[in-house]
Formats: C-alpha cells, sequence, structure tokens
C-alpha cells in the first residue's frame, strides 16, 4: 500500500468520514449522536487533519485561545495507519500552529497513557475535571 500523506488545517471533514474515523480508530465519541459530534467540531477553532490522497486517516482537535492554553480533545488517526508517526505529526503541526507561549494539554484515554510520554508529553499531577453527566 502506497501512503501519500498530506495534512490540512484549512477544511473540517465532513460528519460522515468523522464518524466514520472515530468507529475506525477505536476511541470512544458519541458518533451515533451525529449533531453532538458536528457541534464538537464547529465549536472547536483548531482543527487538524491527515489524508491518505482522499482518505480522512487523521485529525486533531483542538480548543485554544492561541497564548496560553491548548486543549487537545482528540487525536485520532484511522487503525490501519496506526504506528505510522501520523499522531506524532498532528501533534507537532498543533503545537507549531499555537506557538511557544501556548501550553499543550490533554486527557488521556487508559489505552493511550503509554503512548503520550513518548511524543513529549509530561504527565501532571495537579488537574481536576468535573465529569460529563451524559
Amino acid at each position: 500500500m502506497e501512503i501519500e500523506l498530506t495534512y490540512r488545517n484549512d477544511i473540517v471533514p465532513e460528519i460522515n468520514q468523522i464518524v466514520d474515523i472515530y468507529n475506525s480508530s477505536g476511541i470512544n465519541r458519541p458518533t451515533t449522536d451525529k449533531a453532538r459530534i458536528e457541534k464538537m467540531f464547529s465549536n472547536s477553532n483548531l482543527i487538524i487533519t491527515a489524508w491518505d490522497k482522499e482518505k480522512l486517516v487523521g485529525i486533531s482537535r483542538s480548543l485554544t485561545d492561541f497564548c496560553y492554553c491548548c486543549y487537545l480533545s482528540d487525536l485520532v488517526v484511522r487503525k490501519e495507519y496506526q504506528r505510522s508517526g501520523i499522531g506524532k505529526k498532528l501533534i507537532g503541526l498543533t503545537k507549531d500552529s499555537i506557538g511557544k507561549q501556548t501550553s499543550l494539554i490533554l486527557l488521556s484515554a487508559p489505552t493511550a497513557l503509554d503512548y503520550y510520554p513518548r511524543v513529549g508529553f509530561q504527565k501532571i499531577d495537579n488537574g481536576f475535571m468535573i465529569k460529563r453527566s451524559e
């Protein structure tokens, strides 16, 4: 399989492409609720995508002020493209977009706890959250 990767920050994929990549990746998101997925993306202000020709293979979805903090809400790579450097590249492009003054913060899925330290994240113990009820 010949891979031709391109990365874009100027488009939001169609909802069916987004749902498909979430379902393919193994990441847990409410993909049966397309309206909620659409709202997640319409209210995010930094979306970087990875494409193999016309096929969506990766997404980095963040909320940021571009000067102090950035919450990397989703890092999604299609299952068959995982372990090929796409996630690391999406993180790098996110960091490039937000600049050196901005902290990059995320919540990890339990299955990815070993991944993030390998790509430059530090574990923190001073975070708090109120979990969603739905």
